[in-house]
């Protein structure tokens, strides 16, 4: 591995030792710099385009360039007459000062090429084909190519750092913005132009009084060919693994016109290559945001969801998803919108995990503890969401939105432990919500603009679980403080759960604008929520009977009668002011707060006002780069589960009392941004640093009986902290581009185990350096290394795990007919509890097409060359520290048709 990567690396730094560099100032006619002026260098070989850059603030600009070749040196600025002059380059570097001249007429410049990246206002540019090399098949391959953009492994999509919030395809909502859906099914031979638009607004009325700083948004300009014609494509295949037969179907296909669009996509295969997981599909909000977003008060509804172990990079023993969706936009006039979309997806998964679990204080008597589990997962879930957007002039626009979400789930699992024995598990779950929201924007004048926003949830949960233990006598204890029935032939425990929630969620803002520099806000809202949780124990007999246990413990309370209400009434005030580089934005809220819960003829109730604070100076140093500090105070308030003091189970060795008797935990967040995009240069730049405490955080206390823990919960008043800090750098050096990841995270929290605490504290570091090749006819490569160590003190115990992966990412567009990927990764873990682990995976794939242009493809692919067995994970909680084995798809071979339409 090593003797590979020093290959890799002398072979990009001999490419990048090979250029020549050509550099000098643009001006106009009477010497003044001109910033953003485009440069360009054209092979007169290849007529191709080889290098170009864009000009900084004193008109700099830097080319590289092959050594002994032609180039026509073009250079292009708005109301200038374009410069072009032949030059040739030798094996030294090259100092050329250009003078534009004022173009007088109002013909349109034809240029042979276009510009890669260009800038207009806050919009940055991207054209596609300029990054594009023939390996590319969807959205996400591009994007990837794109200086300072970049895809997570989630599939989301980044640049300069921050997070894009929204995808669009010709100015329409793709699936109401989700992200992942577009860059994994977008075809990449439909993509003219990158739109990047930053500061973005989603209601043109509130642009120029809310901070959009933060706000990305990525619209995608299709090719003229794909317009008011379907486009797409359909994938058929098929194959073998050692376990069984293979199957993939996948139809994408796609609409686009000025009035209407429609999108379908379609996914059935067993080949572990899901569009969308479960946890994307739980995630997927149809883009409602709560009104109380930065009202500083924070209210959780809780997660009675299964819990569902989460397959690993789309990873598990055996994987079976299909996926139907469809997503509209209808424009009967320029004063209405309409759209929508539906997706179903249903998914079976197999899961078997072995884990070896060894508890922070060996002084507590928790025995260690070894486990195999073997998992079925099935779920089905239903998204159906309608939008409607009215807007007649400038002044006026309302919104409408709801989203419907059905699902029906469970989770089967078997579990062996060395300290219980055998236990079979089964939860069930078929929860709906309702979403409705209603917005209305009105500008009075140009100093006055209101907005109302409101915003309404109905949902409803009923989680059943079961579990059978086999080995009695390892479960005796917790079974008699149960009040189980022990004459049985095992323990058969089942409880039934239900919750309902309602909640209304509203503001209405005023924004008086006092100047050019200055504005101030007025907030009116309200949240209103009720929740009403019931859930009830009971064991099933030998002769199916059931018994109502009566516990040992907890005053006898095994069931839940559960019915929490809250509400916050607020008035809020901002005021923005910019001064020159700086902007300030000084904020408070005064928040009534009341609520209370009532269970078992007993209501206990609270009532409190609080007033938080929120802080926020933003310095723009340029328009590319900027620092931005921000403070704020957040109120936290728990959900109905945790109040009930009834027992509930997680499973059958985590057992749960509420306190009706909860307060609300204060925290204070501090966070400092840094962003810099230098297009002179194209260095990329982001850090940021975020500090926050909590005052009286809600912790559990844990009590062990064996490994079966039970926690009741408590206002701590010990504070708890915690520092993260993220860095990107990139650089891109002519075809070479390099980027450095960095993360630390520091963590100091209390935990109570069997009447003691301790403090605990954990530092996280994360190095990955990345060096990746952007040829347009050569192979390109991307080597990168990821180095982590997580160091942790929890109680008596000192651990320390280090990880080790490089991965390499090799792709070659060969003959103008053949496309070869191939990607492979190595792990390796230290571990705590015994000697490193490691596993590696390899895949790759060869397709043929006669040219770009033909409609038909022919690929091979195989996955997890090795046949790698399984994958290693070790890690820590609070309690303890655990390595894992967690089993893989053997290796698949399939072959694979595409068509384009």
């Amino acid at each position: 591995m090593k003797l590979k990567l020093t290959l890799v690396f002398t072979l990009l730094a001999t490419l990048a030792y090979a250029q020549v560099k050509l550099q000098g100032v643009v001006k106009d006619s009477i010497g003044a710099p001109l910033e953003l002026a485009n440069v360009m260098a054209i092979n007169q070989e290849t007529n191709t385009m080889e290098s170009y850059g864009i000009t900084n603030e004193k008109g700099k600009y830097v080319l590289s360039l092959s050594k002994n070749a032609k180039y026509k040196l073009q250079v292009s600025y708005i109301g200038m007459k374009t410069f072009e002059e032949i030059i040739e380059t030798t094996s030294d570097n090259i100092d050329k000062d250009i003078t534009m001249i004022t173009d007088n007429t109002l013909d349109t410049v034809e240029l042979t090429y276009e510009m890669p990246v260009t800038i207009k206002g806050d919009t940055l540019i991207y054209n596609a084909d300029s990054f594009k090399n023939g390996t590319e098949r969807k959205l996400e391959d591009v994007l990837e190519k794109l200086p300072g953009v970049e895809v997570n492994d989630d599939g989301q999509i980044e640049v300069e750092g921050q997070r894009v919030s929204k995808i669009m395809v010709d100015g329409k909502d793709f699936f109401d913005g989700d992200t992942k859906l577009a860059t994994k099914n977008i075809p990449s031979n439909a993509v003219d132009k990158v739109q990047v638009l930053k500061n973005y607004a989603e209601v043109g009325q509130l642009s120029g009084v809310t901070n959009n700083q933060d706000n990305y948004a990525i619209n995608i300009k299709l090719k003229e060919g794909k317009k008011n014609f379907w486009f797409g494509n359909v994938t058929v295949g098929g194959g073998s693994s050692t376990e069984n037969e293979l199957y993939i179907v996948q139809p994408k296909l796609f609409y686009y016109s000025p009035k209407y669009s429609i999108n379908i996509i379609g996914d059935l295969n067993n080949t572990g290559e899901p569009a969308l997981n479960r946890r994307d599909l739980q995630g997927f909000g149809g883009g409602f945001r709560s009104p109380n977003r930065d009202s500083g008060t924070s209210l959780s509804l809780g997660n009675n969801n299964l819990g569902f172990l989460a397959t690993q990079n789309d990873r598990a023993q055996d994987i079976e998803n299909k996926l139907a969706a469809s997503n509209f936009s209808y424009s009967p006039n320029k004063a209405l919108d309409i759209s929508g979309f539906g997706i179903f997806n249903s998914s079976r998964i197999d899961l078997r995990q072995k884990s070896s679990v060894k508890y922070t204080n060996p002084n507590l008597g928790i025995p260690d503890e070894d486990t195999d589990q073997m998992t079925t997962q099935r779920s089905d879930i239903g998204l159906l969401k309608l939008s409607a957007r009215y807007k007649p002039n400038i002044n006026n626009q309302m919104d409408y939105d709801v989203l419907g979400r059905i699902t029906k789930e469970s989770q089967d699992r078997s579990l062996l432990s060395s300290v219980l024995g055998a236990t079979n598990q089964l939860e069930e779950n078929t929860p709906y919500s309702i979403n409705q929201n209603l917005n209305y924007y009105y500008t009075l004048n140009e100093t006055n603009i209101f907005a109302l926003e409101v915003q309404h949830l109905l949902q409803d949960e009923d989680p059943i679980y079961n579990a059978i233990l086999e080995d009695k006598a390892s479960y005796e204890n917790v079974a008699d403080n149960l009040g189980l029935d022990p004459d049985q032939i095992g323990y058969n425990i089942n409880q039934n759960r239900r919750v309902k929630s309602n909640q209304l969620d509203s503001r209405l803002d005023y924004w008086n604008i006092l100047n050019d520099k200055s504005n101030i806000n007025f907030t009116l809202g309200a949240i209103v929520s009720r929740q009403d949780f019931n859930s009830n124990l009971f064991q099933t007999l030998d002769d199916d009977s059931s018994l109502d246990p009566i516990p040992n413990f907890n005053n006898g309370l095994d069931t839940n009668d559960t019915q929490y209400n809250f509400s916050d009434y607020y008035l809020g005030v901002k005021y923005t002011l910019k001064s020159g580089i700086f902007t300030f934005t000084p904020g408070l809220s005064a928040h009534a707060y009341r609520y209370g819960n009532t269970q078992f003829g007993t209501n206990v109730q609270d009532n409190f006002s609080l007033v938080l604070p929120s802080f926020e100076t933003r310095i723009q140093f340029k328009k590319s780069e900027s620092l931005t500090l921000r403070y704020s105070m957040q109120n936290q308030f728990t959900d109905v589960t945790r109040l009930a003091s009834g027992i509930v189970l997680n499973n059958f060795n985590s057992i749960q009392i509420g306190n009706p008797e909860l307060q609300n935990a204060l925290t204070n967040n501090i966070s400092l941004f840094y962003r810099s995009f230098n297009l002179f240069n194209y260095t990329n730049v982001f850090a940021s640093v975020t500090y926050s405490n909590a005052i009286d955080q809600i912790r559990s206390l844990s009590n062990f009986e064996s490994v079966v823990r039970t926690n009741t919960f408590f206002n701590s008043g010990f504070t708890d902290e915690s520092v993260t800090a993220f860095g990107r750098v990139q650089r891109t050096f002519g075809k070479i581009r390099a980027t450095l990841n960095t993360r630390f995270n520091y963590s100091k929290f209390n935990q109570f185990i069997q009447g003691d605490r301790s403090v605990n504290e954990s530092f996280q570091q994360t190095y990955t350096p990345e060096l990746r090749t952007n040829f347009r006819e050569a192979p390109n490569v991307r080597v990168a290394y990821r180095y982590a160590v997580n160091d942790n003190q929890q109680g008596g115990r000192s651990t320390k795990f280090t990880t080790n992966a490089p991965s390499v990412r090799f792709d070659a567009y060969i003959w103008k007919k053949f496309t070869f990927l191939t990607d492979y990764s190595y792990n390796r873990q230290s571990n705590p509890n015994g000697s490193p682990q490691e596993f590696e995976i390899w895949n790759a794939s060869l397709s043929y097409r006669k040219d770009r242009d033909a409609k038909w493809e022919y690929e091979i692919k195989t996955t997890n060359l090795l046949n790698t067995k399984s994958q290693v994970q070790n890690g820590n909680n609070n309690v303890s520290v655990f390595a894992s084995e967690y089993f893989i798809q053997p290796r698949f071979v399939t072959f694979r048709l595409r068509y384009e339409i």
